[in-house]
């Protein structure tokens, strides 16, 4: 049974959401407050967050950026704000999905089920791979640079793996949605070209002109097997 951390401060709506989460066989925990989020999720480490973004004392933005360098599992972000900037801003600060309110109950339940797949299978086999001083140990989720541990999120982790395990191949937005993200991509969702800029950045990539993690534009992403000293 996976437990799910429910941050939400719409009481009625958490009741809901918590009801329906229960009836597909999670276990849900609710909290309504943003600064009573941080501890509550650092203590219970729970399999999967479901956080808002509009909650009192504190915003789910700050909440996102102090749990995460502590809590390694997936933050799936409530926003009712249709708009690029509270995606983008969401995703650079560490969540790995988000989802626009209001949601279709079973839509949650397909992102949540989607990330708790993806996060689970990355774990169960022990590889590991070397590119130059670049070094990514899977079955720990641990990745050296120049003998320099590099913190990652869950996805950001599954991301660089999916293009280093295939270093010198393309791999195109259409593969990396359905095996990293664990959707099909509809041509519009820039979640993907948010990661590998914060890849980019976290991996000392040239951001004018990478040279580690390369657009091919019309096609996707590329790996490099020679740039990593």
């Amino acid at each position: 049974m996976a437990h799910v951390m429910l941050v939400e401060d719409d009481i009625r709506l958490a009741e809901l959401t918590a009801q329906f989460l229960q009836s597909n066989g999670f276990e849900v925990n609710q909290v309504h407050d943003g600064a009573e989020a941080v501890e509550a999720i650092l203590a219970a480490q729970p399999d999967v967050v479901v956080l808002d973004i509009m909650l009192p004392n504190q915003d789910g933005f700050s909440v996102c950026r102090q749990v995460r360098p502590q809590y390694q599992g997936p933050i799936l972000f409530l926003t009712a704000k249709d708009s690029d900037f509270d995606q983008v801003r969401g995703l650079e600060i560490g969540a790995d999905d988000y989802v626009i309110k209001p949601v279709e109950p079973h839509v949650l339940l397909a992102r949540l089920n989607a990330l708790l797949r993806r996060n689970s299978s990355t774990m169960r086999f022990g590889e590991q791979l070397t590119l130059g001083q670049l070094s990514i140990d899977k079955a720990n989720r641990k990745v050296l640079l120049c003998k320099q541990e590099i913190e990652l999120t869950s996805y950001e982790f599954d991301l660089l793996w999916a293009l280093a395990s295939h270093a010198g191949e393309t791999q195109s937005r259409e593969y990396i949605y359905k095996h990293v993200v664990g959707r099909e991509y509809d041509g519009l969702d820039r979640s993907v070209d948010v990661r590998i800029s914060r890849l980019r950045k976290k991996l000392n990539d040239n951001l004018e002109q990478p040279e580690r993690l390369i657009t091919v534009w019309g096609k996707g992403y590329l790996c490099s097997k020679s740039a990593w000293g």
